[in-house]
């Protein structure tokens, strides 16, 4: 598991090549087995995969998005706002089981926040999809994960890394090593 998170990276460009039923089917596994607060699931999936969707899902934020018009799959995580108060939490979960799936799978991934981004100076990034793929009012955006085939290497973090002085042992200044 270390080194699946040492090698997993954000990818943000993908090559034009569409995802496998089983990779599809994987990924949705792999959401639905994510744990959650009193095992209640206040979540909800959208996979989308139609070019014309991802490409205009690309413009959901004012920046930081562009690179879902490249991705075969862009996966919607949806939160049950109106029923559980640990649904960021839960759906974030769900959504890095996804992204790491994806890695193990050989896919990239990268996660694109809605949550309290801007689309444009009226419209909120949550708003936009939400229009678009005719989400109900009923269910909060946390994030858009954009999947494929990577299209970009990047070096793995290494031990030197790791960021040993943010960690304490016993009480906040003591330090763990």
């Amino acid at each position: 598991m270390i080194d699946l998170l040492m090698e997993r990276r954000s990818i943000r460009k993908f090559k034009n090549v569409e995802l496998e039923a089983d990779k599809l089917d994987n990924l949705v596994k792999a959401l639905l087995l994510a744990p959650s607060a009193s095992n209640q699931m206040p979540w909800e999936f959208v996979f989308v995969t139609d070019r014309g969707l991802l490409e205009t899902l690309a413009t959901a934020r004012e920046r930081g998005s562009a690179f879902l018009k490249d991705a075969a799959l862009g996966i919607v995580l949806l939160g049950e706002s109106d029923r559980r108060d640990t649904w960021i939490e839960d759906t974030t979960i769900a959504g890095i089981l996804a992204q790491l799936t994806a890695h193990s799978m050989g896919l990239g991934s990268c996660w694109v926040h809605i949550r309290n981004r801007m689309h444009n100076d009226t419209k909120t990034a949550e708003q936009f999809v939400k229009e678009l793929l005719e989400i109900p009012e009923k269910r909060s955006v946390e994030c858009i994960i954009a999947v494929g085939y990577p299209d970009e290497q990047k070096e793995p973090r290494s031990e030197d890394d790791l960021e040993y002085g943010k960690v304490y042992r016993n009480k906040y200044g003591l330090k763990y090593r």
